[in-house]
């Protein structure tokens, strides 16, 4: 049985890293990524306040709203991240950084 799941699934777009490490994914975030960072973790914080209900649950609250919301942003720009690294969304400006 084959398990490697590299196999299966074909990029769209040129590879500019099979497989990236997680110093060279996150040194590739571009703007939209920490503008969608940045959005997730406002959002997150300004939700936890408001469902934080009482005045002495809303300072908890949003503080773990907000670790939520930077551990999700952060997720969801790395993914985005090593998707264009690996082919998978559109990336002329990687393609075009990284040619040798």
């Amino acid at each position: 049985m084959n398990t490697d799941i590299t196999a299966a699934v074909k990029p769209e777009y040129p590879v500019v890293d099979r497989n990236p490490p997680f110093t060279k994914t996150v040194a590739n975030f571009n703007t939209l990524d920490y503008l969608r960072f940045s959005t997730i973790t406002a959002v997150s914080i300004t939700v936890g306040y408001l469902s934080g209900g009482k005045a002495n649950l809303r300072g908890p609250s949003m503080v773990t709203g907000g670790l939520i919301g930077l551990t999700g942003g952060f997720m969801y720009a790395y993914q985005n991240s090593a998707g264009r690294l690996m082919g998978f969304f559109p990336n002329e400006g990687e393609v075009a950084r990284y040619k040798k």
